[in-house]
This record gives C-alpha cells, structure tokens and sequence, in this order.
C-alpha cells in the first residue's frame, strides 16, 4: 500500500516505523529536514521536505496515485486543510487526520463528503482518556482492549501468588468458574512468548492475556490474582487535554483531584469541572503529595506535556503509598525501562493511536486492531466473509484453519452472541473473529486467511 505520512514528530515517526516494517512504501512530509534526515537513517522511506498541505509538495510526495494519506502533523488544521487538498486535486482514496482540538470534535457535521473530506479523525488523546477509563474501571489489569463495540474485552493481568489458578493447569479454568466463558490468548513469561495449551501451567508473575465477555471479565480476573478492591480516589498530574478530559470523565463516579502548575490553567479548569477539587502546584512535591492523602489514594495518573516529571511523580507517589500510579510516556525507550521499576502502567499514546491507524490499513476486512506488548503482539478483529469455496475460513472449523505460528483464534462474535473459541467451534460468514498474535510479522498470512476471491488468490 502507498502510504503518505504527513509530519515526522514522535506520532507520524512511529507510525512510519510500524507499517515501514509490513513491506508498505512510505514517504513522509516535513518542514524540518533533520527529522527527515533522523528517519532517512533509521528506516527504508521515502522523505519529501515542504508544508504538508501545499499541493506541491503533496505532488512531490507522490499523492496522485497514493492510497492513503495520514495527516499528523501538530497542527489540526494543517492537517484538515492537507486532507481537503488530497481530495480535491488528487482523489486519495482513504483521508485520516489527527484533530486534537475538542471544539472540532464536538462538531461532527464539519467532517464528511460535503464538507473537510476527512475520512477517520484520531483523537490520541480521547484514546488515552479512554484507555486509562478502562483501567481504572478494572482494578490491578495491565490492558483492557474493547472488540465489537465492548461486547469482549481483552484483558491482561499479572498473575500473583495466591491466585486460585497459579500453579495450575490452564484446563482447570473451566472446573473453577461453571458457567463462564473464557479462554487464554497468550502468556509472556520473562520477557517470552508461550502459547498457552491445556497442560500449561501459569506460574506466579506470568503476564496473562484472556479474553472473555465483559460482563465475566472480573469473575475471570480473580482466578488469576486477589481481586482489588474498587477504585475510589484518583489524583491526576496534568491539567493539559488528557488531564482535563480525563477528569471530566471521571468526576461522575470517583473522587478526583487534580494537580497542575500553571495557575492560569487551574483556574479556568476549576470553573469548568463540576466536582473535581483543583490544585495549583507541583505533582512532584512531596509535602503537596502527603496534604492531599496519597497514601490513600487509589490511582495516581501523571499525564503532563513532560514525561520526565510523569515518570518522577509517579514514582515517588508510589514510594508514598499511592496504590497504583500510571504514566503518560512518549519516548517508547522509557516504557520498558518505567514498566520494569516502581511504575505500574505505562501510557504510550502512540501505541494506541498506531492500533486504530492499522485497521484501515490491514488488507481483508479488519474492523480492529490493538498493539500488545509495547507492539510486539497485536490482537486483530477480522471479519470473514464469503463461504467455504472462497474464503479459507468460513465453514470450518478451528482445528481444520491453517493459522500461522503464534496465532490463535480466542473468541467469535455472531451478532450479538458472544461464543468463546474451542478446537470444533465453525466459523460462519460476517462472523467477528477476534485474534491474538505473538508475533507481528506474520500478521500478513493472517490477513491472507480472512481474503475471499479473487483479491485472495491474486497474493
């Protein structure tokens, strides 16, 4: 696929650097040559130096015969305008832009076919408000990725000593929870990959990533680690977009309070939350930490512009008694490093926007995709199509699918049904199949599966 990427800060570089290595051809616009040159040196791309939206420079970048341009640039309305100009003098098929701005969001008739031709927006920071919402509604989880619409959830938990199941084989799920219906997608223990069978064992500490439906998420979790009581009282560093957004979302059924050192910000933010406590100060002050009760808060979510001080408050409320503490990161060099230490979660935007970002670029009909393991795994949402002459899955049953090395299939969504797969459960047309890959790089044999006709033999 031609792909144009346009700005080479830390989204549009990521995002080169994740479908650069699925063999697509990538060219990526900026005004700064240095990033350009940074890319050039680190990955096999094409860069073109210029204003994003200038249809010149959009020539040059190859947009007359590109299949999609992604419009990320820092600017909402750089790229909105980039997104106009690709329609009208070239016809790009597919138009995604990042809009940040709330008051766009909130407008939705500004977008669409008789208006700024912007196929999908990508809001990174509503995805960071709705990822960390996940979170915190599912006290002591790593991950919570929503399928179809929330009706299964993938969850992944670290598994503690004490666990009902720790020390157990994996077919004793069944016999502890009658009724319920779940299966284990995969398990990373150190750092490795297993794929989990019936006689696998999960030792303490293991990361276990099972999918269920959401209504039997938490049943499932407490057979894994002791359950944590709900949330109640959250801090939250930051009174930026995510911070706010992130309040007003929460204020509704939480204690909430928020910290920002901009006391021009905690103002006008004190007067547009209803029930969140503001406070002007620093996050990383110890005396401001301990006034406000940190040792008994629930969450603590350090979301600033600055991720050295997401990293620094984080840390010291956890040594202060924070039970859980977050961390909005950027730099995808910190996030193994935070993750191994004294840090909970670590938030990367990027990893989230790249999931939503690969849906409409995987081949097949993919309505989701979530990077796992700081985008080592993905889980992938395929809908099969066609019948059994056609389609290499549908009609058949699980055990009979050739699925690639790492793959396995963990749940199926039949309109409103939820089935959870097993080895004779039948795949049927527009079923929703929910995937689980330990290894990224053989997601193209997957997509090839769930390719009808002739678009499939043609590869």
């Amino acid at each position: 696929m031609k792909i144009i990427i346009l700005g080479a800060g830390q989204v549009g570089s990521s995002v080169a650097a994740n479908l650069a290595s699925e063999a697509n051809d990538i060219t990526v616009v900026d005004f700064d040559e240095n990033l350009l040159r940074e890319l050039q040196d680190k990955m096999d791309i094409r860069t073109v130096q210029g204003l994003a939206s200038h249809p010149e420079v959009l020539k040059r970048a190859g947009a007359e015969d590109a299949d999609m341009i992604l419009a990320v640039t820092n600017s909402d309305e750089t790229n909105m305008v980039a997104c106009q100009v690709a329609h009208s003098l070239f016809r790009t098929p597919t138009k995604i832009a990042r809009v940040r701005a709330r008051e766009y969001l909130q407008a939705p008739e500004l977008f669409g076919p008789e208006a700024i031709p912007v196929d999908v927006m990508i809001s990174p920071e509503q995805m960071v408000i709705d990822y960390v919402q996940r979170l915190i509604a599912h006290p002591g989880a790593l991950q919570v990725l929503d399928f179809t619409g929330g009706l299964v959830q993938l969850v992944g938990v670290k598994a503690y000593y004490g666990g009902l199941l720790v020390g157990q084989e994996l077919r004793r799920l069944r016999d502890h929870m009658p009724g319920i219906e779940t299966r284990v997608a995969a398990i990373f223990r150190r750092g490795t990959a297993i794929i989990p069978e019936g006689n696998t064992v999960i030792e303490a500490d293991d990361e276990v990533f099972f999918i269920a439906a959401r209504e039997h998420i938490r049943a499932v979790m407490g057979e894994l680690r002791r359950l944590d009581r709900a949330n109640k009282r959250i801090i939250i560093a930051g009174g930026g977009n995510i911070g706010k957004g992130l309040a007003e979302s929460l204020e509704k059924d939480y204690q909430v309070k928020l910290i920002d050192s901009n006391l021009n910000r905690t103002r006008a933010i004190s007067e547009e939350l209803r029930r969140t406590i503001v406070l002007h100060g620093d996050a990383a002050d110890e005396e401001l930490l301990l006034e406000e009760n940190i040792v008994s808060t629930d969450v603590f979510c350090a979301v600033t512009n600055d991720d050295e001080v997401n990293i620094l408050s984080a840390m010291l409320a956890k040594r202060l008694g924070a039970r859980k503490v977050m961390a909005l990161i950027n730099r995808a060099s910190y996030v193994d490093l935070v993750e191994a230490g004294d840090i909970d979660v670590a938030i990367s935007p990027h990893q989230a926007m790249i999931g939503s970002l690969l849906a409409h670029v995987r081949r097949g009909d993919v309505a989701a995709v979530h990077a796992l393991r700081r985008g080592a795994a993905e889980a992938l949402e395929a809908i099969a199509h066609g019948d059994s002459r056609s389609s290499k899955v549908v009609g058949r049953a699980i055990e009979d699918i050739k699925l690639p090395k790492g793959a396995t299939i963990g749940a199926i969504v039949r309109g409103e049904q939820v089935i959870i797969a097993h080895h004779d459960t039948v795949i049927e047309a527009e079923d929703h199949v929910i995937l689980f890959l330990t290894d990224k790089k053989r997601v193209r044999e997957v997509e090839k599966l769930f390719q009808v006709g002739i678009t499939f033999l043609g590869l």
